[in-house]
């Protein structure tokens, strides 16, 4: 178990006979604490985690990572050598004093998984990372203890976090890898040794930010990168500037998707709308065609089944084990996309966590594949895309006209979604601009009914 004393010695380079206290949580929000939990107060750009050091103490926290002094609270330097009156001195609770928490944060996780005899699965991609995650970890679970990153955990902060969950008994851990900037994988690598990566596909997702679509794939290929002779790759076959990372691989690669070229492959994919979706999964070492039931929503989640039925395979899993995991009551969960009743009875599907142009048409294909009297999309603006910005709104609006009985834009930028609905055939009187959502939400309110 993670003690105290490991978080001292990860610091401060020394062995540590005090604090051996069991740290049940880290956590960067004071309201969040619990008793034993390890408290890292980050300087932001709304709020500084060093004013809220009292209030994390006062629910239980054993210690608090801090880069400023905080008064009245016994603190422990870690900047310098631990002498034996230092040593004497330990009480409970400590502020644990370094030059800065996020680096500190991250030295500790690096060392705890140096410790550990568990194997890291690295998630990465544009879109799908989060549901990868849930459906891969669902997975490996059929056989072995699994560790997953918290909930979309998957930056230099929440990354560091969901590795100090780790225990000795886990066998597997399944962690989120976010992309804002170049070297931000390579250092999370850097962090969990990932012996198995996944990459998902390369979108203009946070473009703006990414500077390029080659920056966003150089970025995600640093999970390739990072590797090692022994590890495994897996790629999606369907994607070709995921495929261009096989170069940068020195390990074996495995790849999935729609392509029969691919290592493991579906054909014949049926949209069941809210039952999910069935297809057939081939396998290029095998013979037999297995037919599986997957109940995630929308056709485009036959991606995600088939990254995580090759990680099955990578790591050993019968076919039991992973069409087990596949069906599994976590891997029901929709995660971001769930349906629920609306407005006289109608039937609302929401996946409006984030939002990008291969994302929202996954959505339009889903809303294709279900029965309805009506089918009516809600869509609004899609930020960070630069360049990409009319482009991507216009693929969205080419498919909604091909989808929908009615339209509702919200915002500047989805008035390009309704404009090129519009130009593909969809009537004026199918299109409803909005410039906020209370007045679509009121809409909605009025005119839903049940078939909707």
């Amino acid at each position: 178990m993670l003690t105290l004393s490991h978080i001292i010695e990860s610091l401060s380079g020394m062995p540590f006979a005090g604090g051996q206290q069991v740290i049940t949580d880290v956590v960067i929000d004071s309201r969040l604490a619990i008793p034993g939990s390890l408290f890292v107060a980050i300087p932001g750009e709304r709020t500084d985690g060093h004013l809220y050091v009292e209030a994390a103490f006062a629910k239980g926290a054993v210690a608090a990572l801090i880069q400023k002094d905080v008064p009245n609270f016994y603190t422990l330097d870690l900047r310098k050598p631990i002498t034996f009156e230092m040593a004497s001195g330990f009480k409970i609770p400590v502020c644990l004093r370094v030059a800065d928490t996020v680096s500190a944060l991250q030295a500790a996780a690096k060392f705890w998984r140096s410790r550990l005899n568990v194997r890291v699965v690295g998630v990465t991609g544009s879109v799908g990372k989060t549901t990868t995650k849930e459906i891969v970890a669902a997975v490996l679970s059929s056989r072995y203890r699994t560790l997953k990153s918290k909930g979309n955990f998957n930056n230099e902060i929440g990354l560091p976090i969901s590795l100090l969950q780790a225990t000795e008994a886990h066998e597997r851990a399944v962690l989120e890898m976010g992309f804002y900037q170049l070297g931000e994988i390579a250092l999370l690598c850097d962090i969990a040794k990932p012996q198995v990566g996944v990459v998902n596909n390369v979108y203009a997702v946070h473009l703006q930010r990414a500077g390029s679509i080659e920056n966003i794939a150089q970025g995600k290929g640093e999970l390739v990168v990072s590797l090692p002779p022994d590890g495994v790759a897996v790629l999606n076959k369907d994607e070709s500037l995921v495929m261009d990372m096989s170069r940068l691989a020195k390990c074996r690669i495995i790849t999935y998707g729609l392509d029969p070229q691919a290592d493991v492959w579906a054909s014949d994919v049926i949209g069941l709308g809210l039952d999910g979706i069935r297809f057939q999964l081939h396998y290029a070492k095998a013979r037999e065609t297995l037919h599986i039931r997957f109940p995630m929503l929308g056709r485009h989640s036959v991606h995600t089944a088939l990254r995580a039925v090759a990680v099955g395979l990578v790591e050993g899993l019968t076919w039991q084990e992973i069409i087990g995991g596949l069906q599994g009551m976590e891997a029901q969960s929709q995660l971001r996309l769930y349906a629920v009743t609306g407005p006289g009875r109608s039937l609302i599907v929401d996946d409006s966590y984030n939002a990008s142009p291969e994302s929202m048409i996954a959505a339009l294909n889903l809303l294709d594949d279900m029965d309805a009297r009506r089918r009516v999309a809600v869509l609004g603006d899609m930020l960070e895309l630069g360049e990409y910005e009319e482009q991507g709104h216009r693929m969205v609006g080419k498919r909604a006209a091909d989808v929908v009985d009615k339209l509702i834009t919200i915002g500047k930028r989805a008035e390009i979604i309704a404009e090129e609905a519009q130009l593909c055939g969809l009537s004026a009187k199918q299109i409803i601009r909005m410039s906020d959502r209370e007045s679509a939400q009121t809409y909605l309110r009025e005119n839903l009914s049940e078939g909707d």
